[in-house]
């Protein structure tokens, strides 16, 4: 029986996160470019997007691009903008065909226009897409999201609309880029590396990690099957015992 046939589908992560390492290394692994592995990296994208959506994924959350990659050689940089607005373009089927919506967070003025012409286009054709929100993380930064979702909540404070007495955990959740996504229930980290990497640290306070030792080429859907069939095997506490669950 292969992993999809043994997922519960009651028991689905509502959100998964996935950050996708290993596309320049898996190139430089087989003598090639990497902007060679990051093109390759596409097929991954939509192994992960088809299979998400098949098994009835609600939302998931690609690290596409961080606010620190902008320090990789220009020439890197210039590749992976042109390969983000040709990927947008050539999917534009996927996109329909599965229902996916497409969502971005992040600094996205940071882009170049053309970039930033293409995410607004695509957003607007898919906005009434409802069986998943894809959501791209683009020259995003966890540390920069909750010092912008301070000042916005600081600024209330000094307007008179909000009493400090009434900021708590919902307050800052209501003021990140996320404010209309659900935690993430699942990540997922490709290539081995053990770490979160400035991504989504105020909303992964109790999400179930898993790390990959394959590069994000290689990613399947079986993948990511197995990853949520053993996800539903975990045992989420929450803070209680196993006793209270």
């Amino acid at each position: 029986m292969s992993f999809k046939e043994k997922i519960n589908r009651e028991k689905l992560p509502e959100h998964i996160a996935i950050i996708m390492d290993g596309n320049g290394r898996w190139a430089k692994g087989i003598g090639k470019l990497r902007i060679f592995g990051h093109q390759n990296g596409v097929s991954a994208v939509r192994e992960a997007m088809e299979g998400s959506v098949a098994i009835g994924i609600k939302y998931l959350t690609l690290y596409a691009f961080s606010s620190e990659n902008w320090n990789r050689p220009k020439l890197e940089v210039k590749a992976l903008m042109e390969l983000l607005v040709n990927t947008l373009a050539k999917e534009t089927k996927t996109f329909m065909d599965n229902g996916i919506r497409l969502h971005t967070i992040g600094n996205l003025t940071d882009l170049p226009q053309n970039c930033q012409n293409r995410l607004a286009d695509t957003i607007e054709l898919t906005k009434d897409n409802d069986q998943c929100v894809l959501t791209l993380a683009l020259s995003y930064g966890s540390r920069a999201e909750l010092v912008d979702a301070t000042k916005l909540i600081a600024q209330k404070v000094l307007d008179g609309t909000l009493n400090i007495a009434d900021i708590n955990e919902k307050t800052i959740s209501k003021h990140l880029y996320t404010a209309d996504l659900p935690d993430p229930d699942l990540m997922i980290r490709t290539s081995g590396e053990q770490r979160i990497s400035n991504y989504l640290l105020y909303q992964m306070a109790y999400t179930e990690f898993c790390f990959l030792d394959k590069m994000w080429p290689e990613f399947t859907r079986e993948d990511l099957y197995e990853v949520v069939y053993n996800y539903q095997h975990r045992e989420r506490r929450f803070g209680k015992t196993s006793e209270q669950l």
